[in-house]
């Protein structure tokens, strides 16, 4: 069966209930390369998560792993212990571990293998698509489970070519992009994008990684599996299509990598592709260097921003901080230094209200805050 048959089955399953999912992410939760997991424990409108597996943190909330904010998601040692703590049976074994690689280790195909053998269907957002492997295709048909590779794009015939229509796009277009890969750029675009819609302001988030399509989300493309010339249409693509279905006020763009990052190149598709009217930067001042290069010291936000802006017609209208290793003197002492140092609003979209995040934006565009039918406490 075909990733594209099993990605239609699932969606139909999930527009009746959610589907129940455990998550293994196994000494990565709450980690860089954890980040699929923490996405969704954090936020998930596709699928119910019932538990996470890491053995390092065995016993723990998973809500107070990631934001010392309990929810009621455990973390269990083992597939056996998942299985056997679970109130409610699961259906879907996700993979929530997220390496530079894309790519599969010995150890943890075996305990694919194993939820497989216990009736679990898998979600897969690796690189490494589980479909054409041999050993898995043929677990899938023994034990009747399905295997969603959700990084797989369509055919290359129905690849689509940048051809301009993002200019029939006359919302504005926001991008939220990052100095570093996995910095929380995909968790800050889906903050905004739900204080603008509890404000009033019809917004929608097109996703453009493995990760917001697991979540749920309605319109997106994971980039970084597209051939290189056809990266750039089909994020455009993707725009128009959520600009045509929602007729929006403004569209939230989620960034990937790093305009500097010397191996990530979504972000150069995405202020291409999708043209944006402004920009959001998320930064972690804690870090020295880029995650998984320790040789590459970290940019700083006023070089990005230089780097962005000459790039792009485009203008950076805020930073958001990413506050892994900071306590909460240090948070508070970034976001003053940036503010006098940038000239611009500066927030942490987990730790402080959203009324900052959505002053970066109604400053930038007064014709959405008047669309705004809550006052920004």
């Amino acid at each position: 069966m075909s990733s594209s048959a099993n990605s239609n089955q699932l969606s139909a399953h999930a527009t009746a209930r959610k589907p129940r999912a455990i998550v293994y992410c196994e000494a990565n939760f709450g980690a860089i390369d954890g980040k699929t997991a923490n996405g969704l424990v954090r936020y998930s409108e596709r699928y119910k998560i019932l538990s996470v597996i890491d053995s390092a943190l065995a016993g723990k909330d998973a809500g107070m792993v990631l934001d010392a904010k309990p929810n009621g998601i455990p973390i269990w040692r083992n597939l056996r212990d998942a299985l056997f703590q679970a109130g409610e049976p699961p259906e879907l074994f996700i993979v929530g571990v997220a390496p530079t690689s894309g790519l599969l280790n010995p150890a943890e195909r075996d305990v694919i293998l194993e939820a497989m053998s216990r009736g679990l269907s898998i979600v897969n957002g690796l690189h490494e698509f589980l479909n054409d492997d041999p050993e898995f295709a043929a677990a899938a048909v023994i034990y009747s489970v399905e295997i969603l590779d959700v990084r797989r794009p369509r055919a290359k015939t129905d690849l689509r070519m940048f051809d301009g229509s993002i200019h029939n796009v006359t919302c504005p277009r926001i991008a939220v992009l990052g100095t570093d890969g996995a910095i929380g750029k995909r968790t800050t675009a889906t903050i905004l994008t739900r204080a603008l819609c509890e404000h009033g302001v019809r917004a929608v988030l097109v996703g453009t990684g493995q990760t917001s399509l697991i979540q749920g989300a309605s319109h997106a493309v994971a980039l970084d599996a597209i051939p290189a010339q056809f990266v750039t249409g089909e994020l455009e693509a993707t725009v128009v299509e959520a600009f045509e279905a929602e007729r929006p006020d403004v569209i939230v763009v989620e960034g990937q990598g790093a305009l500097s990052h010397p191996t990530y190149l979504s972000s150069t598709a995405i202020l291409r592709g999708s043209l944006p009217s402004a920009v959001i930067l998320q930064h972690a001042p804690a870090r020295k260097v880029i995650s998984d290069f320790p040789s590459v010291p970290m940019p700083t936000p006023k070089s990005e921003i230089n780097l962005i802006e000459t790039f792009a017609d485009t203008k950076v209208i805020g930073l958001t901080i990413n506050h892994e290793n900071m306590d909460e003197i240090e948070i508070a002492a970034a976001i003053t230094m940036y503010e006098l140092e940038l000239g611009m609003p500066v927030t942490d979209a987990l730790t402080r209200p959203t009324g900052r995040l959505l002053d970066m934006v109604f400053e930038a565009f007064p014709d959405l805050e008047a669309k705004s039918s809550v006052a920004i406490g």
